[in-house]
């Protein structure tokens, strides 16, 4: 736990899985327990000066901050190092043909961890690192990310950057923490920030206007979501006004992406969503995206 009352906690993980339970998909999904990444894999995406302040700073009591909003507390570590490796894991999963997609049902989130930096709930990029896990291992020249969690995915930007063959897409509410996103940016990375009013037909029109042509013309071999759930109407840590259907409808057009260019590829990587019920019941909407349930 990141420390009582925080919003990162636990009783997310339990949320999704009462979801799944109650929709039937616990008897349709096949569920993987995750190894934890390997300190070297880490640096993939991370610089080691910073990794090894991590590991240095890992409390055996009590509660560590790595920022205002990141705390460690004894059992945080582990379950980033759980979180980076159940991404690593289904990298393998889908791309040795055991399954077409995952999705990764861990915490903490990653997609606000930069190089060097732990920030708004987020140790290790779990998503980068799994793209980069991706691209070493299976020589893959073109992934591509998108990010529909309501904050920015600085931590993603920051990591791509400079890196040849990523494609990053990323909508969130602005202006709105980490207050990022908006300045200019290299050809492969697409932001496109929403208003805090913005509502399904807003979203949907950003993801047909944006999202789309650059997949289609992007062709991505492999395609990562970093999965956020708090742009739903209920979540009160921002003010986008999403429906459980908004996720499904958006993980069915990246399904279609993935079924035309990816061979059916997408690893998708749970980030924010704290209103719990709205929570479990947007992952089994995107859960049905994935898998082509109707």
């Amino acid at each position: 736990m990141m420390g009582e009352f925080h919003p990162e906690a636990p009783a997310r993980m339990a949320a999704i899985q009462d979801q799944l339970v109650s929709s039937g998909l616990d008897f349709v999904v096949r569920q993987y327990d995750a190894e934890p990444i390997e300190k070297a894999m880490l640096e993939l995406c991370h610089d080691s000066e910073y990794v090894d302040f991590v590991f240095t700073h890992s409390p055996t009591e009590g509660i560590f901050k790595l920022d205002p909003d990141t705390s460690m507390s004894p059992g945080t570590l582990r379950a980033a190092l759980l979180a980076a490796g159940a991404a690593v894991d289904a990298v393998d999963l889908v791309m040795e043909g055991e399954i077409s997609s995952a999705f990764c049902a861990t915490r903490p989130p990653g997609h606000h961890a930069e190089r060097n930096r732990a920030m708004g709930f987020c140790i290790f990029n779990n998503v980068a690192i799994a793209a980069a896990y991706a691209k070493q291992k299976y020589g893959l020249d073109r992934i591509a990310i998108v990010d529909f969690d309501v904050h920015h995915g600085n931590g993603t930007e920051d990591i791509v950057l400079d890196r040849q063959g990523y494609l990053f897409l990323s909508t969130f509410q602005h202006p709105f923490y980490p207050f990022s996103g908006t300045g200019p940016t290299p050809p492969h990375i697409v932001n496109s920030p929403l208003p805090a009013s913005a509502d399904s037909s807003v979203f949907r029109h950003t993801i047909e206007q944006t999202w789309i042509p650059e997949l289609e013309n992007f062709r991505p071999e492999l395609l990562f979501i970093s999965a956020g759930f708090d742009a739903h109407w209920e979540d009160e840590i921002s003010q986008v006004c999403l429906e459980e259907q908004d996720y499904r409808w958006v993980t069915d057009v990246l399904k279609d992406i993935a079924d035309k260019y990816s061979s059916g590829r997408i690893i998708s990587v749970l980030e924010g969503g704290y209103a719990l019920g709205a929570l479990g019941r947007s992952v089994v909407a995107h859960l049905h995206g994935l898998i082509g349930r109707e």
